[in-house]
């Protein structure tokens, strides 16, 4: 392996060293066919048990029996916040939650295609925390309860689902997908974008029950239609084969930690051993409040700017790269996905407390 940085990037996001090994084994001939996996036939034998095996690696982490459908798509999460209500928003009319830019997004989405209740916004505070239970209002009879359940630019995270009641709730998991258990009964529709827990960028990956895919228009562009992908195992057109590939190592890499129970254990140690650190004198100050804070997207701020940018300047230098804040707040953050070792918080943390020991 060659020099390796320690990557707290927001995406997209380090990877396994172990995956990266063993997806070169990959890039030239895949288990003696004298190809690589991007050169495979996606009608092949060896790429459908890839593909496949994908598909069956997630339904077995998150515990998903026969009644849900895995689809393997492309075009980002950006393109589930228009796909979701062209394919669900059956009566015309869905809630959703607004806690960060992302969420906004998928509400200027779903407004072209129907009408949008707000059940529930912090944006008056600065998306500093995810609204209370108490606080998600919205009429009966929604198609569905949209919501974001981690925030990449303010550091935010749901710690439990937002209540729904009977009313279908789809969740926005794209940068904290298989990356804790889930209770996947509460839930409806689950998308993701892959290139933060499970993999490169170039496949998004939605879960849907199947009673609700029965439902969904039929009236659709080809390409834009669940049901297409559904019935076509999402073999309708040419996947993107390596993304896949690379995912599904990711998937088997979970499974060896001990499935989501594993990994959401030591995720939660390591943004534990970085809040303590920046809760330790004053010196940090995270950004989002106790009760919301994100384990996979570690916000926080010092006293000036100017001090901020030697911070990641000194830290890059160090090896420790992508503590930029997003452009839209500024600060820094340190984004911890599955692949993050506590080796590299363990590194960040001596960074930072002998950057203010330094002053």
């Amino acid at each position: 392996m060659t020099h390796r940085v320690v990557n707290f990037n927001p995406g997209p996001g380090t990877l396994p060293d172990e995956v990266l090994v063993e997806a070169g084994e990959g890039l030239l001939d895949y288990r003696g066919t004298g190809m690589g996996v991007m050169e495979l036939s996606h009608r092949s034998k060896p790429y459908e048990e890839i593909h496949f095996g994908l598909m069956a690696a997630i339904k077995d982490l998150l515990g998903a029996g026969d009644e849900w459908e895995v689809l393997l798509l492309q075009g980002g999460a950006s393109l589930q916040f228009s796909m979701l209500p062209m394919n669900l928003m059956t009566s015309g009319r869905a809630a959703y939650t607004v806690t960060g830019e992302w969420a906004q997004r998928a509400v200027k989405e779903a407004k072209r295609h129907g009408t949008v209740e707000i059940a529930a916004t912090t944006e008056a505070e600065k998306f500093r925390r995810v609204p209370r239970a108490d606080e998600v209002r919205f009429e009966p009879g929604a198609d569905y309860l949209h919501f974001t359940t981690n925030n990449t630019i303010y550091g935010t995270q749901w710690p439990s689902e937002p209540p729904a009641g009977d009313t279908p709730l789809v969740a926005d998991m794209s940068s904290d997908f298989l990356s804790r258990p889930v209770a996947l009964e509460r839930y409806a529709v689950i998308y993701a974008g892959a290139q933060k827990n499970l993999g490169p960028s170039g496949v998004t990956v939605a879960i849907l029950r199947k009673d609700l895919l029965a439902r969904a228009k039929s009236d659709l562009p080809t390409m834009l239609s669940y049901r297409t992908h559904a019935d076509n195992k999402s073999l309708y057109n040419t996947p993107p084969c390596w993304a896949i590939f690379i995912s599904m190592l990711c998937c088997r890499w979970l499974q060896r930690q001990g499935g989501l129970t594993g990994i959401g254990a030591r995720n939660e140690a390591k943004a534990k051993l970085l809040y303590d650190e920046l809760d330790r004198t004053g010196f940090y100050r995270p950004t989002a409040e106790r009760e919301s804070r994100s384990r996979m997207n570690v916000t926080f701020r010092l006293a000036d700017e100017a001090q901020e940018e030697r911070l990641a300047k000194e830290a890059t230098a160090a090896g420790l790269v992508g503590l930029k804040g997003h452009r839209a707040v500024g600060g820094l953050r340190a984004s911890i996905y599955n692949a993050m070792p506590v080796s590299g918080v363990e590194a960040l943390v001596a960074f930072l407390r002998d950057f203010e020991a330094r002053g």
